[in-house]
Order: structure tokens, then C-alpha cells, then sequence
């Protein structure tokens, strides 16, 4: 094929090509997010407002061997007695051991807010005793203090032996929205 030969094939394949008379491009606004996106973000800040939430300040300081326990206005003594047991299966831990202050607070925080995503209620939270710590029980005092801060924290106690004893919490969230309707519709069906 002659070079005229090509030319004249590239001419007839861009004979409907036009110049672009603007050569400016026009940015669009950004379109609004998906629920995906709101959810993280939504996630984000409340991450971030419980990090502010729980304090850094002075707490009140435990013996590495204390029982810790707490139970909000509502939750029934047979499920804070399952809890203090042990009964309940535990569903996710997060493990607080050698960790900084900041670091444990950031953990938790991003812990807890996960296992609400995921519907996961309870939970073991492993900080040590703290016997070699200075102050001696540290990591455990400022655990003990920030999960009441917590709204998504409906109670907490130590963990029996075999989970950790005082070097651990059993936890144990609030109920989604999504299982609480859940609850709601198998129940009616039971009554009705």
C-alpha cells in the first residue's frame, strides 16, 4: 500500500471529525454520596466523637486483681448473670496487651464501632492485669473506665478464669436496629 493509498484511508475514517470549538472543560459538582459513603463517613465521626468522648484524665486506679463489672439501667440481672459467667459465646476479642494508652483508646474505639457493624455483641477484651505496670493496673483502670462511656456498651465484667480472669472483660453491646426488628417479627409470629 502506496503512501497516498493511506492517507486517503485516514481521511475517509476521520472525514466526520470535527474541530472542538471549546477548549475549556467545565468541572461537574460532585455527585451526592452513596449510603455506602455516608455510612463510613457517619462511622468516621462517630469514631472520632467517642475518641473525644472518652477521657485521657485520671480514673480511678484498680488492684491488677479486682472484679470489674457494669451493667446500664435496663439489662435484665439473668443476662448480666449469663455475662459474669461466661455463658454467653464469644463472638470477637481484641487483645489490649503491650499497647500505649493512645493506642489501646484507638482500638477499642475502632473495635467497638466494627463489631456494631457486624452485629457483634459479645466480646472479650483481653488488657492484663498490669501487675508490672506503674502505675501497677493501668491498662486495666482506663479500660474499666472508658467502656461505660461507650452508649453502644450495655454491660461489662471480668472474665472468668479460663477467658482471662481480671486480665479480661466480657462485653457485651446493644442490639442493632436491624436484630431488634428481627426479635420483633419472630416473636410475632410466635404470638400470633
Amino acid at each position: 500500500m502506496s503512501q497516498n493509498d493511506e492517507l486517503s484511508l485516514f481521511r475517509n475514517e476521520v472525514a466526520d471529525v470535527r474541530p472542538i470549538r471549546n477548549d475549556h472543560v467545565r468541572l461537574q459538582t460532585a455527585s451526592s454520596p452513596t449510603d455506602a459513603q455516608l455510612a463510613r463517613r457517619q462511622a468516621a465521626t462517630a469514631e472520632q466523637l467517642a475518641l473525644d468522648h472518652l477521657s485521657m484524665e485520671a480514673v480511678e486506679m484498680f488492684d491488677p486483681h479486682a472484679i470489674v463489672g457494669f451493667k446500664r439501667d435496663g439489662v435484665q440481672e439473668g443476662v448480666y448473670k449469663k455475662l459474669r459467667l461466661g455463658k454467653y459465646e464469644l463472638q470477637a476479642s481484641l487483645d489490649l496487651h503491650q499497647k500505649t494508652l493512645n493506642e489501646a483508646r484507638q482500638s477499642l474505639v475502632q473495635f467497638i464501632a466494627d463489631c456494631e457493624l457486624r452485629d457483634i455483641r459479645c466480646l472479650l477484651i483481653l488488657h492484663g492485669k498490669g501487675e508490672r505496670s506503674t502505675p501497677r493496673a493501668l491498662l486495666k483502670s482506663y479500660v474499666s473506665a472508658w467502656l461505660p462511656q461507650l452508649p453502644a456498651v450495655m454491660a461489662m465484667h471480668s472474665a472468668e478464669r479460663r477467658h482471662g480472669g481480671g486480665g479480661a472483660l466480657y462485653v457485651l453491646l446493644r442490639k442493632s436496629e436491624r436484630k431488634k426488628a428481627e426479635n420483633r417479627e419472630r416473636h410475632q409470629k410466635r404470638l400470633g
